[in-house]
């Protein structure tokens, strides 16, 4: 059997990720319509995932959140979503990109998607590089200048405190770089392999 040397598998899973950004679009635009609900399950440990400690050492590989009733802040990308919802009574802010999902099911009309996030890690990178430079600056917080101080000692630690809603942004994860303010635009063909 010949090498599949356009990977239609990424293409696959690729196009039913735009199947989700799309309802969670029109979710983000008109609310939830009738019964439908959303169950979305996404690995922890993937590039770009921002959740708090608490959340991160509760659910260390996987985690389900939904959808439903009780969610604010909704807020989709071309790279993910970010979304409020409350684990125990304290509310959190959560950021996923499109490729962290593993399965996402609306179970009021029994309709599900399941995707594998590490099928291509090569393609997944690739992809993290271009959303750094074109996430919305409100899911990224810029680089904090040195002789700024926080107001009070419990927002220095951040630690399992919900983040105030899109004023402040999003902490850049773990390893990603946070924009400067003061950026360049590059164009995206910087980052393409060159063959």
């Amino acid at each position: 059997m010949a090498e599949d040397l356009i990977r239609y598998d990424v293409l696959v899973q690729d196009a039913l990720r735009s199947v989700v950004r799309k309802v969670l679009n029109e979710v983000l635009q008109a609310g939830l319509p009738g019964e439908h609900h959303f169950f979305i399950a996404f690995d922890t440990s993937a590039p770009g995932v921002r959740i708090s400690s608490r959340l991160k050492q509760k659910y260390p590989e996987e985690m389900t959140i939904v959808l439903q009733h009780q969610f604010w802040g909704l807020t989709v990308s071309d790279y993910g979503f970010e979304v409020g919802l409350s684990f125990g009574g304290v509310p959190e802010k959560l950021f996923v990109p499109f490729r962290a999902i593993k399965g996402f099911f609306d179970p009021s009309v029994q309709f599900g998607l399941q995707f594998d996030p590490h099928r291509d890690e090569e393609a997944a990178a690739e992809d993290t590089d271009e959303a750094e430079v074109s996430a919305p600056l409100s899911m990224v917080k810029p680089a904090a200048k040195p002789d700024v101080k926080p107001a009070s000692g419990a927002e220095a630690s951040g630690e399992d405190k919900p983040e105030a809603p899109e004023a402040e942004g999003k902490p850049a994860a773990e390893g990603e770089a946070a924009p400067d303010a003061g950026a360049a635009v590059v164009s995206l063909d910087a980052f393409r392999r060159k063959t």
